[in-house]
């Protein structure tokens, strides 16, 4: 439509990925590339590929099952809750340990598995996961573009 405003004008990109497992495909970094905040939803299980994720963008994170022996600093807990662009964020390896309903976005991973959810106000989000996936897709992430407190948009990418 001629004249129409770009909904995602002065939107921030938000990439969420989980479950990279200690390997950081080239297809996702390349993906990466750009993103204003990445949030990764636990089981990094690589100190080298969490310094390197830093390099790219602002990151928040969380422990997931298998990352309890590795040293990322004090900023990635079990459930990580903050505000960006005006949203409210939690974010957890777990779906059952998320704050489903006191949040508007609820970040999980562990399954292997994308899906998006609305639950009431909260918009549940798991990447999959960018390295191993399980089911019949293959590697994905989500791209999140938030501006002025609301979701501009929100997809599965493959990658």
């Amino acid at each position: 439509m001629a004249g129409a405003a770009d909904p995602t004008s002065g939107a921030k990109r938000v990439d969420i990925i989980s479950d990279t497992h200690g390997y950081l495909a080239p297809a996702l970094l390349d993906a990466l590339e750009g993103a204003d905040l990445i949030i990764h939803a636990g089981d990094i299980t690589s100190e080298a590929d969490w310094e390197h994720l830093r390099t790219i963008a602002p990151i928040k994170a969380v422990l997931g099952n298998n990352d309890h022996y590795y040293e990322y600093g004090p900023e990635v807990v079990a459930l990580n809750r903050f505000s960006f662009e005006g949203l409210e964020f939690a974010v957890a390896h777990y779906r059952e340990d998320l704050p489903v309903g006191s949040v508007d976005i609820a970040v999980c991973g562990h399954t292997h598995r994308a899906r998006i959810v609305e639950l009431g106000r909260t918009t549940v989000i798991n990447p999959g996961s960018a390295s191993y996936p399980r089911g019949m897709r293959g590697p994905t992430i989500a791209r999140l573009l938030v501006a002025d407190g609301r979701i501009r948009s929100l997809e599965i990418i493959d990658l």
